[in-house]
């Protein structure tokens, strides 16, 4: 491609608001996020070890399949979102005392766990990339 040739790079171009199909996907994968938030929280306390493994599977998969789902990393944060607030929320005692997590080291893991494994695949996830034709990689 020529410098005098008017087809700009895709960096350059100016950012659009995004289209009504993938502000659906985004927030279907919210309320996935945050059901399977719900269901982790209840499945690692009840099988330790194995439901712990299981739920942080379970939100591995969610969150790389939103990215891959999408191909942006968008897609792989807003179900990372839904399960993060539903998860905070869980912690959170009641004024009867009643909570879903317990203070052991199975809810802490899965806390913690969970959000490494959304910074991991939000990551992982693939970003805005040019054709290379007008990029400078390398330079």
């Amino acid at each position: 491609m020529t410098p005098t040739s008017k087809q700009q790079s895709a960096l350059a171009q100016p950012l659009a608001l995004p289209s009504a199909k993938r502000v659906a996907a985004y927030l279907g994968l919210l309320v996935l996020g945050a059901a399977t938030g719900v269901a982790g929280g209840l499945v690692q306390g009840g099988l330790f070890p194995g439901g712990l493994l299981l739920a942080l599977a379970g939100a591995a998969g969610l969150f790389i399949g939103g990215g891959i789902a999408t191909g942006t990393r968008a897609g792989a944060l807003a179900p990372a979102a839904g399960w993060m607030i539903v998860v905070v929320l869980l912690t959170a005692s009641r004024p009867e005392g009643d909570f879903v997590f317990g203070a052991g080291v199975g809810s802490y893991l899965f806390l913690i766990g969970g959000m490494a494994l959304a910074v991991i695949c939000a990551t992982l996830a693939p970003g805005r990339q040019t054709d290379g034709s007008d990029a400078r990689l390398g330079s």
